[in-house]
């Protein structure tokens, strides 16, 4: 492995913070076709890792889409909407790489409201139909992800406009952490079905799944390890824990577009910075193959949700692992959680 590639700070388990408010996972729990996804134990990939137990938390199917965005994009809605006087309709606005967008047109259109969705350059024109497919207005952007967001903002100054953004920056946090305390229901859901693993590997893009993850476990007592991953072609995270602060990076093409991200979260940062233990970046050959073999397994993952395989073959084998599993704290009889956190129906790429 190269050394660009890993990133650890064994001292997070000990760092806290507090709690996801409460009342979210009730206001899931009230939607309809709301159901915990599963947490499906694969025997076959534990061995390979040198690990005891390895659980696969699969969201190919969440609230009737192939990815978890879903979660937090109802709950901002929410939020968004009690906060507003009156009954007057809102045009949510967004900018996405698939899932988020798809997420936020659907739940506005379930909240009777309009969507418009700014979709950057290289996003599949199957994820592009699948968002107007739910009634959303969408702009392609002759762009990358940020750019898309800095459209989708000044969209959004207009009249009767309000930004459902995944991610922050100074200035705009409100909206993103109500995003992030809708995630918090997936973990809630882990400690019913399991209790408390090891290590859960989160697949990172701007990083708000892995600040919730990290709210969730720091905020409690047990010394979970949290690793996230990345493409190598768009690993701002792991280069802004490197460097120590928040930095872009210039993206390029994978196949694990709803990673590719060049900028992490304002919000999300500080909890990255201070609650992960490691973080690895993987090319899209080690994604691909980690998807055909969850597949073998009976997972449905597309290349996002397949990252967390990928990343934790890459830190838990090969030469210097050792080293790095003594950083996780792993041992051979660890639990490991593999957040997949869509399915291959999220990415038509494939």
């Amino acid at each position: 492995m190269h050394h660009e590639t890993w990133y650890d700070r064994p001292a997070a388990r000990r760092w806290t913070c507090g709690p996801a408010p409460a009342g979210v996972r009730e206001f899931h729990a009230g939607l309809a076709g709301y159901a915990p996804t599963p947490l499906t134990e694969v025997p076959g990939l534990a061995w390979p890792l040198g690990v005891g137990r390895l659980l696969v938390k699969d969201e190919s199917n969440r609230l009737g889409l192939p990815a978890f965005k879903a979660l937090g994009a109802s709950w901002a809605i929410h939020r968004i909407l009690a906060a507003r006087p009156g009954n007057d309709p809102v045009r949510l606005v967004t900018a996405t790489d698939g899932n988020h967008g798809r997420a936020v047109a659907r739940m506005a259109r379930r909240f009777g409201q309009r969507a418009h969705v700014f979709v950057p350059e290289g996003v599949h024109p199957a994820a592009v139909a699948a968002i107007a497919a739910e009634e959303a207005r969408v702009t392609e952007v002759a762009g990358d992800y940020d750019e898309a967001v800095r459209r989708a903002a000044e969209a959004a100054e207009e009249p009767g406009s309000v930004l459902v953004q995944d991610t922050a920056w100074p200035g705009y946090e409100e909206t993103p952490g109500w995003i992030v305390a809708g995630y918090s229901t997936l973990f809630a859901e882990i400690d019913e079905q399991l209790g408390t693993p090891d290590l859960v590997v989160v697949p990172a893009g701007v990083g708000s799944l892995a600040q919730a993850a990290v709210i969730h476990y720091r905020s409690g007592s047990a010394p979970v390890a949290l690793m996230t991953v990345e493409p190598e072609s768009a690993a701002c995270v792991l280069a802004s824990l490197r460097r120590g602060a928040p930095v872009s990076v210039g993206t390029g093409d994978t196949i694990m577009s709803g990673l590719n991200c060049g900028t992490p979260s304002s919000l999300a940062w500080p909890y990255l910075r201070d609650g992960l233990d490691a973080a690895v970046a993987i090319g899209d050959d080690d994604s691909a193959a980690a998807a055909r073999e969850l597949a073998g397994h009976g997972v449905a993952a597309g290349p996002c949700g397949a990252a967390s395989l990928a990343g934790a073959r890459v830190a838990l084998t090969g030469d210097g692992a050792a080293a790095r599993r003594a950083a996780l704290g792993l041992g051979p009889d660890a639990t490991v959680v593999l957040l997949s956190t869509e399915g291959p129906d999220a990415n038509p790429a494939l």
